[in-house]
């Protein structure tokens, strides 16, 4: 059954749980303006309401539907998001500071011109969402996919990316300068304009990479193997 408790009354601030329910935007306004914190939603349905602009900060959502929800303009941050499913949801113009979120299927979901400020994504199924114009500072994603994603211009450098599938992405203009590829995919790739000096490769899948491709590639390091394969598009075999 639905229940609505507070979580934790003999602490000064309670935290409200919401379990099982079905929330449109009227019934979630009346949720964060009665409740004394932030709200954690457990197994409950949001598809396709309309929570733009809404101020859910420190809110958790466990084991959520929310497939086409809007969240445009929404305060997200230092939210919490566990095992939920979200596909098509908008995020866009959305502020999501030190969010973060794990484990939930966000296929083509949008997050154009949102605030992603040391958001950190963790085993999230991300194919075709949508990145452009992003805030980025801090982003993370861990073990994820990003089939077919929009990430145009987003910079990666220095960072250590573990698990990333990013076979047929668009990354024209990324950087990866600097980057560590901890296994993950650039498979199909889009890479016009990206930068790869001083990347690490050699664990990265390079598949479908073309030798005209290969200048991006410049200063970076990839294996032995993976050379072998560039030059095999030339019909030059590597003994």
């Amino acid at each position: 059954m639905p229940s609505t408790a507070p979580v934790g009354a003999e602490s000064a601030v309670a935290i409200w749980h919401v379990a099982g329910e079905s929330l449109a935007r009227a019934r979630m306004q009346e949720l964060i303006s009665t409740a004394d914190s932030a709200v954690r939603f457990e197994g409950c349905e949001f598809d396709g309401a309309d929570f733009s602009r809404l101020d859910l900060s420190r809110c958790e959502f466990l084991r959520c539907s929310m497939a086409e929800t809007s969240f445009f303009a929404a305060t997200l941050v230092q939210t919490r998001w566990q095992s939920c499913r979200g596909r098509e949801a908008r995020f866009e113009a959305a502020e999501l500071t030190d969010a973060v979120l794990k484990s939930c299927d966000l296929n083509n979901t949008s997050w154009r011109r949102a605030k992603l400020s040391s958001t950190h994504f963790d085993s999230c199924k991300l194919t075709g969402a949508n990145f452009e114009e992003c805030a980025a500072l801090g982003l993370s994603f861990v073990d994820s996919l990003l089939i077919c994603a929009h990430l145009r211009g987003m910079s990666f450098r220095r960072a250590r990316l573990q698990g990333l599938d990013f076979s047929e992405a668009d990354l024209s203009g990324a950087d990866f300068r600097d980057v560590i590829f901890a296994g993950g995919s650039l498979r199909d790739a889009r890479l016009k304009g990206a930068r790869f000096h001083g990347a690490d490769l050699r664990e990265a899948d390079l598949g479908g990479l073309k030798l005209v491709d290969a200048a991006l590639f410049k200063g970076a390091l990839i294996s032995t193997q993976q050379a072998a394969m560039l030059l095999g598009e030339l019909g030059i075999s590597v003994a």
